[in-house]
């Protein structure tokens, strides 16, 4: 049974605008020479967070780098619709201001750029625009919410940060730009069980029907905390196994390689 959503907090919910689904179709990534994705399909329904796991090289990360349009990862086939409209082919900034969010795997530094100039610009783009003061009560309560001291709002985007204030950082964009979609890369990784619980806790308060999201990641432990609908198993560019949260379970007792086996033996022989 479906876990119960939480609603959006404060009434920032004026930012969604519709309801909004996410849909790869036969999808087909390459990275260089090497074919990462092949004949890739997945829907995630308007309201539904899914989580996808797999082994290192599966294909997870590559798949989030082309939901958001890194270019470096060229689709050669099959569509990606979002709101019913084919992004395959959109540059990263279209897709963003279309409501797509990626809080990255190894977020990179920005000298000279505060976080506080950063989120406000993202805002601004998306025409999400805030008069000054509104905005830093904001970013105050959300950095409040993440265990984040004030100073933190005018450092230089992940000059200097530990692991888990990259993540944090990243969730602190996340929880001021509200995106209708959100790809959270091994958002997990880095922290440790309090902050863990905090991050959950955020991607959770945004959940509503206007809202959907995948979250990649390899620990269960995070799943302990997170509000997820589906779980899915990458390998070899497909998807091989979907269902419940009960399949973290058995994956903890039978490791990728049982379903790798299970999926060749029921495959059709050519």
């Amino acid at each position: 049974m479906r876990a119960t959503i939480k609603g959006c907090r404060d009434g920032f919910c004026n930012f969604f605008k519709m309801m909004t689904s996410l849909e790869m179709r036969n999808l087909v990534l390459n990275v260089g020479e090497k074919r990462v994705l092949n004949h890739f399909s997945l829907k995630i329904p308007a309201g539904e967070v899914h989580i996808l796991m797999g082994k290192n090289g599966a294909g997870k990360s590559s798949l989030a780098k082309a939901i958001a349009g890194h270019p470096d990862y060229q689709i050669s086939d099959g569509e990606i619709i979002f709101d019913g409209q084919n992004i395959a082919q959109l540059p990263p900034e279209k897709r963003a201001r279309l409501g797509i969010f990626l809080a990255f795997q190894n977020p990179i530094e920005i000298p000279g750029v505060s976080i506080a100039n950063f989120i406000r610009a993202a805002m601004n783009a998306q025409n999400k625009k805030m008069a000054t003061v509104e905005f830093y009560k904001l970013l105050h309560e959300n950095m409040d919410r993440l265990g984040l001291k004030r100073e933190f709002s005018s450092r230089a985007i992940n000059v200097g940060f530990s692991g888990g204030e990259k993540k944090r950082c990243e969730i602190l964009q996340l929880l001021m730009l509200q995106p209708s979609f959100t790809i959270l890369d091994e958002i997990d990784s880095g922290l440790d069980i309090d902050a863990l619980k905090i991050v959950a806790d955020s991607i959770n308060s945004l959940r509503s029907e206007h809202f959907s999201g995948l979250i990649i990641t390899h620990y269960r432990r995070f799943l302990d905390h997170v509000i997820a609908d589906r779980v899915h198993i990458l390998e070899g560019g497909k998807i091989i196994l979907s269902g419940g949260c009960e399949i973290i379970h058995e994956l903890e007792d039978k490791g990728y390689t049982f379903f790798e086996q299970e999926k060749n033996a029921t495959s059709p022989q050519v």
